[in-house]
């Protein structure tokens, strides 16, 4: 069943995705070899993925075909059960329905091969217990017959005891004769081989015929019961114990041993021959560390007798003068040590030098072998970080470049070192070599020459590189230490010359004309087309720099130096001069930067004409600061600064020329026939070519000062031969005909293109509805409407005013028309109507007679004549007098006056002015100061007097008298008014901007109120307090508010700004509102603060108009941007009264300096900046950062830097800080305190205070008179305690300098360095959290204190600018990856390999397995790796690939150094190949005993009865920071081990002459084929005739994997009797791997009874 399209929507691109082939792949490995390092890395990533395909896809056969294999094995077998339980049962088995036999199917598949795979093996789920059975019991022993221990203490059945030597027994001599014949298969061809055997063959021989003869003289039981018995009695006479001490202590009765146990350890036997220890040193070793020259050293070195016996000892002294042997102390007389005790040695030890002595002490005693005390004097030595090679890189010849190191000692000893040349040294005096100053080995040199570190201690190596010619320079230099280690140095540099090259030029090249000057020196020509007047032409130049070197320049446009040559005539350098071209056209970008080494830099050349004419310029790139090429009389470079000067590196001319502006109207003139109606907009289309070079930028002009004309669009671009096509939009003003001239504007070009144009215009007529206008009778006052009527006959818009004719105006001698006209103008639509009310308001009585105009504009004027008559009435007062109860000065009062018409026309009255002299400071008016009222009527007028006072006067009025005008009337009304005024009344009270609201306002006199803006206010915030103005009077006042001393601009001259922290709801509505408010808010607060006093006070309203019974609330904001306590006068003057003087204080604390960084926010305050240095590996190299202060303040800030750590556990609460003298003196650049440093004098100079008498007491403040001077106490010892929260250190963050100063109103650089801790133990990763504080201080006095308005404090008292630091510090640590199936680093290997199929014995071979070391921390760097002997590694990384090779001696090996091949990867992955070498040197393992193998080998005997060796060691990975970490690697080698299926082969009798054969079957049971030879031993007196032979006598024996390998033989060995006589020998079979040989005991006998005959001789 198809199931791709499942599998399709499963995996998807997975399984849709083309495979890519075979074919694929070859052709990619073809096309290999190119640029391109991505096809490279993906064409050996596919390889390697093939290649791991490939493997995967023959592992996979080879199980399947196995395991096929497998079945059908196991099917035969069980077919073969089956037909055998039928031979058996008979044909009945079918019927009797058994179950099937047992499956043999776990017995023919191979259980490890398919657990190695991750395949589920029989052995999982079948599980057949094995039936324990007892082993059979021996008859025992009763106790009563077994020896006692006093028994075994008297009585000894062997000679040992009495002081003979035993006889070894007749077996070990056989073992011994039968090592003889285990030779190798090469030794066996040779004839000196065959002698050998020969020989051990005869007396193999006679072995065998004495022990067959030697039951003929053994006596019987009985008669060796009595034997035994006599023996017995004859050993108890002469069984005596000897002197313990004379016999030596491997003796069974000897001095025994108090360290080995009594009693035999279980089947572990203890070898007589084994040294028995009869003395133990204490120490072992004698070991002396820390020593210096010249000093004698002692230890006591103790010899203890282990054995029960007391001994004598013999002390050899030491063979080196540097060590000594006092004399013994021993327990007793006589030199003898008893059991237990021990003898003490002095050693003395006195070094001449600081190098490693060995020797030893040399104790002789009974034992066979002496006991050795090694005496060893080990001194740490120093250890240098600077690295054995220094690359100073690039530097320009005749130049110098200085590169600082630090050197650290990272041993546990100081030390002194001399710098010196490697060709000087050995030296017999270090005084002739040391220098002051650099060392010197041209090109190079380094300083200083001679110092001395103590252990962590560092210092600062220059090296300076100063290159004399171009060319690649390499020095040594020597380290040489005072414990006589050196140390050998590479400096390696590269000297550079300056070297440019004009790469490319966009539009090539030019070429001069022939006959045309050109520069002298110029070395390009560039030349650009015609351009018009300020167009833009652009060429690219990319200009290459061919050095190594950095390169900064600057371009510089000079006239051309022109010169007519003659072909071949030198140039004349007094004719050329540099110039600049301060009138030039050409400009290029970049004008000036950095040419990088070895990289193209872009240049974009612009040319811009703004004059009619030819342009010709030169360009040169200078090159800055360029070294001048170094002197050879000069002995040494490096002490002289070298001298730089600017060079002209590459000159380029440039041409160019100019032409004006091609502009064609088509059609030039527009010519409109017929009349046009005024108003009426008509069209008309022309164009405009543009047949310049470049686009052109026009403006037409409107004309609209009678007549409209404009064009559309009226301005705007046409590009180069184009055109544009233009509307002309023409409106007529009046009746005229007319011509004109449209201009247009070209820009850049002189005169302006016309448009020539001609037209005939017509007006509109308008009529009216009456040709007269009655108004009748009209009273004096009064006024009458009429309406009157227009129409427009016309089809234009009629523009019309209608008037009253001068002329009528004329003749009655007015000058103001008495009509009123709405509208008196106005605009008729075409053919439309209006209404125009007409409105007559005469001034006297009268008889009028006039004409109304009515005027059209661009139209005929109309007239209407107009009539009406006049006539006047009379009024008079109810009351004469008129009282004011409440008035005050300066405000008016308002009364109700009563008037009354005598008449029944309609009265007009009007007031007048004041009668009397009190009107001179009095004057009042009315509401309707005239009016009309119906006759016959009362009419109430409410009257309002306005008083102003021009004097201070507050008497009674009673003599004021004010007439009233009625028109018509001859005499004019009189009233009287009375009234007694009022002065003003002010008062002050103060309150908080937070608490207007809630809190009771208090009113106190001026004197005694204080506007206190807090004592802990927030550096750069604002403050706002509010004095409150109440007005008690209705009289409005002037007022003025303003600062004694810390005022701002005036308020009139600053726009008020909205702050926006005070309006919340404007920040959620309008962004660019408040962002604008912010600006301005911050721009308001630096014009403040300008005048550098570090606070300012804004009052706002500064001034204005308190009005009547109304309170002002005047808003003093404080601003600020230095701390300090600040104290003022706030002086309020309102007009006519005392000024009053309100006292300010305000205390600003909080640093103003901030780090760039963070920025200029209110947060910094509250917030402090974080510098975080990430994470690093442990020991690694110092991390630095550099950090910007910005000073915004007025006056310099001097910064004393202090770092803590913040320590977990830290239980302290409060540091007690005590300082002697100044707590942060000034100091010098070496940070020596300056002795006598004091704060600067520069004060105003019209200033005339004492600024050095300060106050005693803190809060008061100094007064300006001679009566309150004090004399200034300095203070010697300041005490000062704050909250503890670290612990002041320089260790691991560090701040350089530690004292700086910041500018006003400028910046400072600090930098923070933080050198990663050295982790220890199981840490694995720590977090380092620590902070600095900067101390400020002020070095002006003037910024310190001024009496009575300013007092600031510093160091301590003031809050510290603080600098968070954090960072971790993590362990180097690699995962590893195992890339092989079981995921362990194990090599299984076989004997056999070494021997191939089709060639001789190889010296050796390898298996290969592949880990990938994978950085976790992405930080550290692996120095090298290190592993053992048998070992060889691969390393691919980056596309390099580099092997170390192996060793055959056993020790400790580098495999692979960092410093040449492992760098910080990319990809942070390293695959390394590990591979195993099997040898034949490791074939000899097998047969040592297991005390003589090396460590880490081990033999091991399976079940089965094969050999295995062991391998184990430790693959060590070192890292950069002397972090190591273990891989643990094992490797199996199987040797070959041998078996004959008996041990001997006994023929019996045989007849003569006739062959008999036996088989034998020889076996290999270990997992690797052995290659055997058989050889039988020849037999005495028999050496031509053949009497036993075997067949095949050699070959090769395959390893037992599985039942159906050939690792079984058959051995066909024949018996041919020469003689009638016993034949007996001996086969041994050997292996070329080293197996142990198999030995077969062949025995035959010879007869002519024909009866041994037989027929069948197998």
């Amino acid at each position: 069943q198809d199931i791709s399209h499942l599998l399709a929507s499963i995996f998807k691109e997975l399984y849709t995705t083309d495979v890519i082939g075979k074919d694929t792949v070859l052709n990619l490995e073809t096309s290999r070899g190119g640029d391109n390092a991505y096809h490279e890395k993906y064409v050996g990533e596919l390889e390697e993925v093939h290649s791991e395909y490939n493997r995967r896809i023959a592992e996979a056969d080879m199980l399947e075909r196995h395991i096929i294999q497998a079945r059908a094995r196991a099917v035969a077998e069980e077919e073969r059960a089956v037909n055998m339980a039928i031979e058996s049962v008979g044909e009945t088995y079918h019927s009797l329905k058994l179950p099937p036999v047992e499956s043999t199917f776990r017995w023919c598949v191979d259980n490890k091969m398919l657990r190695e795979n991750n395949l589920v093996c029989p052995k999982d789920y079948v599980i057949k217990q094995a039936v324990l059975k007892k082993a059979p019991k021996g008859k025992s022993v009763p106790k009563y017959a077994k020896a006692t221990l006093s028994f075994k203490q008297h009585m000894s059945d062997t000679p040992v005891l009495r002081g003979y030597r035993e006889l070894p027994p007749l077996e070990k001599t056989m073992e011994s004769l039968l090592k003889a014949l285990e030779l190798n298969v090469t030794e066996v061809s040779t004839p000196e081989s065959r002698k050998t055997t020969k020989k051990s063959g005869k007396s193999l021989k006679q072995s065998s015929m004495l022990k067959k003869s030697m039951w003929r003289y053994e006596m019987s039981e009985a008669d060796r019961v009595l034997e035994r018995a006599e023996l017995a009695k004859l050993q108890e006479r002469h069984n005596f114990l000897k002197n313990p001490r004379f016999l030596p202590p491997y003796a069974s009765h000897g001095g025994k041993s108090l360290i080995i146990p009594k009693k035999k350890l279980k089947r572990k036997k203890i070898n007589p021959s084994d040294p028995i220890p009869v003395f133990l040193a204490n120490p072992p070793v004698v070991f002396f560390t820390g020593y210096n020259v010249s000093q004698i050293y002692e230890t006591t070195v103790e010899l203890r007798n282990m054995t029960s016996a007391s001994h004598h000892v013999r002390v050899i002294p030491p063979a080196t003068p540097y060590f000594s042997l006092g004399l013994g102390k021993f327990p007793g007389e006589g030199g003898i040590v008893a059991p237990g005790l021990s003898c003490h040695y002095t050693v003395r030890f006195a070094p001449d030098a600081l190098t490693d002595f060995d020797d030893y002490i040399l104790v002789e005693t009974q034992a066979a072998y002496p006991l050795v005390v090694p005496l060893e004097a080990r001194r740490s030595p120093p250890i240098l970080s600077i690295p054995r090679c220094i690359d100073c890189g690039y530097c320009l010849v005749g130049g110098v470049k200085i590169i600082e190191l630090l050197c650290t000692n990272e041993g546990h000893s100081a030390g002194k070192f001399c710098i010196m040349p490697k060709s000087t040294w050995p030296v017999a005096n270090f005084r002739c070599v040391a220098t002051i100053g650099f060392v010197e080995q041209p090109p190079f040199g380094i300083c200083p020459a001679v110092f001395e570190l103590y252990p962590g201690q560092g210092i600062e190596v220059e090296v300076a590189f100063f290159p004399a010619s171009f060319d690649n320079f390499t020095q040594t230099f020597a380290i040489v230490c005072d414990n006589c280690q050196v140390k050998d140095i590479t400096l390696t540099g590269a000297g550079q010359l300056i070297a440019l090259q004009l790469v490319s030029i966009s539009g090539e090249e030019s070429t001069p004309v022939a006959g045309e000057l050109t520069d002298l020196t110029a070395e390009h020509f560039i030349r650009f087309s015609s351009a018009n007047l300020h167009s833009v032409t652009e060429r690219k130049l990319v200009i290459r720099n061919a050095t190594h070197v950095q390169l900064p320049f600057h371009w510089q446009i000079m006239k051309p130096n022109l010169q007519p040559l003659m072909p071949g005539e030198p140039i004349d350098p007094d004719c050329i001069e540099y110039n600049q071209d301060t009138k030039t056209a050409f400009s290029i970008s970049p004008g000036q930067g950095t040419l990088h080494s070895h990289q193209d830099h872009e240049f974009i050349l612009h040319y811009c004409p703004i004059e009619l004419k030819e342009y010709h310029s030169v360009l040169h790139l200078v090159l800055q600061d360029i070294p001048e090429p170094p002197n050879a009389k000069v002995a040494s470079n490096a002490e002289i600064d070298p001298v730089v000067n600017d060079i002209i590196a590459m000159e380029i001319e440039v041409k160019g020329s100019t032409e004006p502006f091609q502009v064609l109207l088509e059609p030039y003139a527009i010519l409109i026939h017929g009349e046009i109606l005024i108003g009426t907009t008509i069209k008309r289309y022309f164009k405009m070519w543009n047949n310049s070079k470049s686009a052109i930028f026009y403006e037409w002009e409107r004309i609209s000062d009678c007549h409209i004309l404009e064009v559309q669009p009226s301005s705007g671009i046409i590009e180069p031969h184009e055109c544009s096509e233009f509307e002309l939009n023409l409106t007529g003003g009046k009746n005229e005909s007319t011509t004109f001239k449209l201009h247009c504007q070209i820009r850049h070009h002189l005169e302006p293109v016309t448009l020539h144009i001609e037209a005939t215009f017509k007006g509109p007529v308008v009529s009216t509805s009456v040709a007269s206008l009655d108004l009748g009778l009209i009273k004096l006052g009064d006024a009458t409407i009429s309406t009157l009527f227009f129409q427009n006959a016309s089809q234009l818009a009629a523009e019309w005013r209608m008037q009253e004719s001068q002329a009528c105006l004329e003749e009655r001698n007015e000058e103001d028309s008495q009509f009123v006209i709405n509208p008196s103008h106005g605009v008729l639509p075409p053919l439309g109507t209006c209404s125009v009310s007409v409105m007559f308001k005469p001034s006297q009585c009268q008889s009028l007679q006039t004409v109304l105009e009515l005027e059209v504009k661009n139209g005929e004027k109309s007239h209407i004549p107009v009539q009406s008559e006049v006539q006047i009435p009379k009024v008079c007062l109810l009351s004469c007098q008129l009282f004011f109860h409440e008035i005050y000065i300066g405000i008016p009062a308002q009364e109700t006056v009563k008037l009354f018409n005598q008449k029944l026309l309609p009265a007009k009255y009007c007031w007048g002015e004041y009668l009397y002299p009190c009107s001179q400071w009095c004057s009042s008016s009315l509401a309707f100061c005239q009016g009309l009222f119906p006759p016959g009527k009362k009419h109430n007028e409410g009257l309002q007097l306005n008083n102003t006072i021009l004097t201070n006067f507050q008497d009674e009025i009673n003599d004021l008298f004010l007439q009233c005008t009625v028109d018509d009337m001859e005499e004019p009304l009189a009233l009287g008014m009375f009234a007694k005024p009022k002065g003003l009344c002010v008062t002050y009270s103060t309150s908080v901007e937070k608490d207007i609201e809630s809190s009771e306002e208090t009113w106190k006199d001026p004197s005694e109120l204080l506007l206190d803006f807090g004592s802990n206010v927030v550096m750069k915030s604002t403050v706002k307090r509010q004095l409150i103005l109440t007005n008690h009077s209705a009289i409005p006042a002037a007022f003025t508010v303003q600062a004694d001393y810390f005022s701002g601009p005036r308020s009139s001259l600053i726009k008020k700004v909205t702050d926006p922290v005070s309006y919340p709801t404007l920040l959620k509505k309008n962004t660019v509102a408040i962002y604008e408010a912010k600006v301005n808010f911050t721009d308001l607060a630096a014009a403040l603060l300008s005048h550098g006093k570090g606070a300012a006070f804004l009052i706002h309203p500064s001034s204005g108009i308190l009005k009547p019974f109304h309170q002002e609330i005047i808003e003093i904001t404080a601003f600020n941007n230095m701390w300090g306590c600040y104290h003022d006068e706030l002086i309020c003057m309102i007009e006519d009264l005392k000024p009053a003087i309100i006292p300010m204080q305000m205390t600003v604390k909080g640093c103003p300096l901030f780090f760039q960084m963070m920025g200029r926010r209110k947060e910094i305050q509250t917030h402090d900046p974080v510098v975080r240095f990430g994470t690093h590996i442990s020991g690694g190299d110092t991390v630095s950062r550099s950090l910007k202060i910005n000073n915004p303040t007025p006056y310099d800030i001097r910064l004393d830097w202090e770092t803590y750590n913040i320590e977990d556990g830290d239980l302290q609460l409060l540091d007690l800080l005590v300082s002697y003298g100044e707590p942060f003196p000034l100091k010098d650049a070496d940070g020596n305190e300056i002795i006598g440093s004091s704060v600067s004098d520069y004060e105003n100079e019209d200033q005339t205070s004492d600024w050095n008498k300060i106050p005693s007491t803190p809060g008061t403040f100094s007064s300006c008179s001679h009566e309150n001077e004090y004399t200034s106490m300095k203070k010697i010892i300041t005490v000062n305690l704050r909250p503890h929260e670290g612990i002041a250190t320089d260790y691991p963050y560090c701040i350089t300098p530690r004292q700086t100063v910041v500018p006003a109103g400028s910046y400072a650089t600090i930098h923070v360095s933080f050198t990663p801790l050295t982790l220890t133990g199981e840490m694995n990763k720590i977090e380092c959290v620590g902070f600095a504080l900067g101390f400020m201080s002020l070095d002006c006095k003037v910024a310190l204190k001024i009496p009575g308005k300013l007092e600031r404090s510093q160091g301590f008292q003031v809050e510290p600018l603080r600098l968070d630091l954090q960072a971790f510090v993590k362990p180097a640590v690699l995962t590893v990856e195992i890339m092989n199936e079981d995921e362990q680093m194990a090599f299984y290997s076989a004997a056999s390999d070494l021997i191939p199929k089709f060639s001789d014995f190889q010296a050796s071979i390898q298996l290969d397995t592949h880990i990938c070391l994978r950085y976790i921390n992405r930080l550290e760097v692996i120095y090298n790796l290190k592993g053992h002997c048998h070992l060889s590694l691969f390393y691919r990384q980056l596309g390099v690939t580099g092997r170390s090779k192996g060793l055959n001696q056993s020790k400790e090996v580098t495999l692979l150094k960092g410093k040449e091949n492992f760098k910080k990867p990319k990809c942070y992955t390293i695959r390394v190949k590990v591979g195993f070498h099997t040898s034949l040197e490791l074939l000899l393992y097998q047969n040592l005993p297991s005390d003589q193998l090396p460590p880490g080998v081990l033999l091991v005997y399976c079940k089965n009865g094969e050999k295995r060796l062991e391998f184990t060691q430790q693959l060590v990975i070192e890292y950069s920071n002397k972090a190591t970490q273990l891989v643990p690697l094992s490797a199996f080698l199987t040797v070959p081990f041998l078996e004959l299926s008996c041990e001997a082969v006994d023929f019996g009798t045989c007849f003569v002459g006739q062959t008999r054969m036996k088989e034998v079957s020889l076996i290999n049971k270990s997992g690797s084929n052995s290659y055997w030879a058989a050889v039988i031993a020849e037999i005495e007196n028999y050496e031509d005739d053949e009497v036993f032979s075997v067949t095949p006598s050699q070959g090769v024996l395959e390893a037992h994997i599985v039942h159906i390998s050939l690792s079984r033989e058959i051995l066909e060995i024949s018996f041919t009797a020469r003689e009638n006589r016993e034949y007996e020998t001996v086969m041994m079979i050997h292996g070329k791997l080293g197996e142990q040989p198999c030995r077969l005991q062949i025995r035959g006998e010879g007869s002519y009874d024909e009866k041994c005959e037989a027929n069948n001789t197998l």
